[in-house]
């Protein structure tokens, strides 16, 4: 992209759309070519002390934002739409206006730049990578932080992924404030309580 005379390029990706619970987090990072931080590569292939550590690099060379959409947006505007306002919403909290935007996948919000979506983006581009890396930690934060509210659903531990500790956990004591109620089951756990 840089050689195509884009001097901006801002990579987006999101981390929780599949959970149970929590919010779904979106980041945007403009890397700096010359000031690439080590490490960069797509979230899923680093282990979480490397994972951490790029994170701080990342917020120290990069220009990042990072937006959530909480449990009850979802909720109410469904899980896509919700991916899709998390994404517009990092791209805004950039301190500068990307030329282009690279989204990892293939539905990209509607932005008032050009974006391209790439799918396995997180694998094809730094800037998709480090933000898969942002938005993965920062959310892996606040389920630990949601953990402590909410203590006996090991959010810390699953990050409010359908594991079968968080079934079991979701049947023996029903939805938290976290849960996405119109996930089918949290649905069927709220329904059950109501009976």
């Amino acid at each position: 992209m840089l050689g195509q005379g884009h001097r901006l390029v801002a990579g987006v990706d999101e981390a929780g759309r599949g959970p149970l619970a929590g919010p779904i987090v979106a980041a945007a990072v403009i890397l700096d070519p010359d000031a690439v931080p080590e490490g960069v590569d797509d979230s899923k292939a680093l282990k979480a002390a490397e994972r951490n550590a790029v994170f701080e690099a990342i917020l120290a060379r990069a220009e990042v934002g990072i937006a959530t959409v909480s449990a009850a947006e979802i909720d109410r505007i469904n899980i896509r739409q919700a991916t899709l306002l998390a994404m517009r919403r990092a791209v805004a909290a950039l301190p500068r206006r990307p030329c282009v935007v690279l989204i990892d996948g293939n539905d990209p919000p509607q932005l008032d730049c050009a974006t391209s979506a790439i799918i396995g983006g997180d694998a094809l581009s730094l800037s998709i990578a480090a933000a898969s890396i942002v938005a993965k930690v920062f959310r892996d934060a606040m389920m630990a932080r949601l953990e402590a509210a909410h203590p006996g659903y090991g959010f810390s531990a699953h990050k409010g992924y359908g594991t079968k500790a968080h079934l079991a956990a979701l049947s023996r004591l029903g939805p938290s404030a976290a849960h996405r109620k119109s996930f089918a089951p949290v649905r069927l756990s709220l329904e059950a309580t109501l009976v």
